[in-house]
């Protein structure tokens, strides 16, 4: 057994875009600016974003934070983002979810210029995902990829499963999964709260994506000997042992499954890290477009 070290590959993401834009410094270029829109204090936000701005610092990029309160009229984050779509400095904009429950999450979406939707929820981008076209990947799908690109996984003529169907993790897993690149040429099977046997889907997987959101789902008995499991779950579970009050789970029984496994993601240090390197990526990629690179 095998761990995909998240913090490992994603230190060499940055540090490669790092030189990247060291390069852009030496030759008096202006450097790659994400722009973050925070709607309200919600603690997992609240973290979420502070560590996109230090990861953005460590690797030379400009950030700016817009800071709304948790009732802001959803005329005035329309407006910020329009602001943020019309400034030429700006490369990337994300809005961290989820919103409020006044606000329309599709609408505020859609709203993101393509060209600067890093996250990657656009229907322009998501309709190129599914066509195979160069795009804005969603960045845990990317994240997961470039993992296992990294570890140079084989995955052509592997079965997949991913269980669960969310716009931002499931589905673009799958369609990334099933294309013909390398890593991908999977044969996916896309599993959710409605799939009936869906231990036995699992069983037959050589990779498995577990993405519902559900602390301990994976269990042992679901998973075969040598599969490759990845876990996206990130749930908050209280703990007081803890000085925070809470630890972090995954949706994989890791310390059963782990052992039956060729590799495995922990949680936390496995596919939340990558995520963040893949936002990254995509933000510099839109910088590149930008200016013909």
């Amino acid at each position: 057994m095998k761990i995909l070290d998240g913090k490992l590959v994603s230190q060499s993401v940055k540090d490669e875009l790092k030189k990247q834009v060291d390069a852009l410094i030496a030759r008096n270029k202006k450097v790659p600016h994400l722009a973050a829109v925070l709607v309200g204090t919600n603690g997992a936000s609240e973290t979420y974003v502070a560590s996109k701005i230090k990861n953005c610092a460590e690797t030379g990029f400009k950030s700016s934070l817009v800071r709304l309160n948790e009732d802001v009229a959803e005329s005035d984050l329309i407006e910020a983002i329009e602001k943020l779509n019309n400034d030429e400095d700006v490369d990337g904009i994300l809005v961290q979810l989820p919103l409020p429950k006044h606000i329309n999450e599709e609408k505020i979406i859609n709203l993101i210029r393509p060209d600067k939707d890093v996250d990657g929820f656009h229907p322009q981008n998501t309709g190129k995902l599914l066509l195979g076209q160069p795009t804005f990947i969603p960045a845990t799908p990317y994240g997961i990829m470039l993992m296992l690109e990294h570890y140079a996984i084989e995955t052509a003529g592997k079965h997949a499963v991913v269980i669960g169907r969310s716009n931002i993790v499931g589905r673009p897993m799958s369609i990334l999964l099933s294309l013909n690149t390398n890593p991908g040429n999977c044969t996916v099977t896309l599993c959710h709260s409605r799939t009936k046997n869906l231990d036995n889907f699992c069983r037959e997987a050589d990779i498995i994506v577990a993405a519902l959101g559900k602390p301990g789902f994976l269990t042992a008995d679901m998973v075969k000997e040598n599969a490759v499991v990845i876990d996206v779950g990130i749930t908050r579970v209280p703990d007081a042992t803890k000085k925070s009050g809470f630890s972090i789970k995954g949706d994989v029984d890791f310390n059963n499954v782990a052992p039956k496994c060729s590799y495995i993601t922990p949680v936390p240090g496995g596919v939340g890290l990558m995520t963040i390197a893949a936002l990254l990526k995509n933000t510099f990629n839109a910088y590149k477009a930008k200016h013909g690179m």
